[in-house]
């Protein structure tokens, strides 16, 4: 059907469901006349960087007007910003596992709520590329853990509960063609590494505390291109669990940072 899926019987018993984070609400706010004809979802970390794309977007788009006014949908609340450009949502989620987590709960109820159907949802963002020329594009294939196994492992309760990180292998080589007719960039698809920790967790050697030689770091990096990472980055296990168990047809590409 196309349909959004929520994996949550609870919901169903509730007279209001209050999208906290978002400032949105099924009671407050029309969702399906606000949203209904999303086909496109964009998210990234940052507020700033997603308003610029939504304008982009707006000007892509050939949309009436500049783009420059665009009004933050979530301003009610300066957790997370939403632009909208026509069929294209463009949403900030902030840096890390439990900040785009919380922010995707909310959306995948928000599409849902609006009834959306045929939903893309791609997360663009800066990482850090392994083995690859600076200024690359990676579109993540599959997303790892830091032991270099496509899985998202959460505690729930007090239960360990592991679910898969495979991504959309044909939006993957969609994006990959659409690269062709783009020669600015190199671009190429691999494994993307999501770590829980900026310092430590990605084998930097200068953060606050350091328990690692530059040798075992070396090593460390090493065996994970020879499993075929490409990139670093923080959110990518949490985003493809929760958007491949829910029906989105979810994307992480990825420019690379220094």
């Amino acid at each position: 059907s196309g349909l959004v899926h929520i994996k949550n019987p609870h919901l169903d018993s509730m007279e209001e469901d209050v999208l906290y984070h978002l400032d949105l609400g099924t009671k407050t706010h029309n969702l399906p006349a606000m949203f209904g004809d999303v086909k496109f979802v964009c998210v990234g970390g940052s507020p700033n960087r997603m308003r610029a794309f939504a304008q982009f977007m707006h000007q892509e788009l050939g949309l009436p007007g500049d783009g420059e006014d665009l009004a933050d949908i979530c301003a009610g609340t300066d957790r997370y910003a939403m632009y909208r450009a026509g069929p294209v949502l463009s949403i900030s989620h902030g840096m890390g596992i439990p900040s785009i987590s919380i922010m995707l709960h909310e959306l995948i109820k928000l599409l849902h709520h609006a009834k959306c159907r045929d939903v893309t949802i791609i997360r663009i963002g800066t990482s850090g590329g392994l083995g690859i020329e600076a200024g690359s594009v990676v579109i993540t294939d599959t997303a790892v853990d830091s032991s270099f196994r496509p899985r998202f492992e959460q505690m729930v309760l007090d239960d360990v509960v592991v679910r898969s990180t495979e991504l959309d292998k044909d939006l993957a080589e969609e994006l990959l063609a659409c690269s062709k007719e783009i020669p600015d960039f190199p671009t190429l698809i691999g494994h993307t590494m999501c770590t829980y920790d900026f310092y430590e967790g990605q084998g930097r050697l200068d953060g606050a505390l350091c328990s690692f030689s530059s040798e075992k770091k070396l090593e460390y990096l090493t065996r994970a291109y020879d499993a075929g990472v490409r990139n670093i980055e923080m959110e990518s296990t949490a985003f493809a669990a929760l958007c491949g168990l829910c029906g989105l047809k979810g994307e992480s590409p990825h420019g690379r940072v220094l």
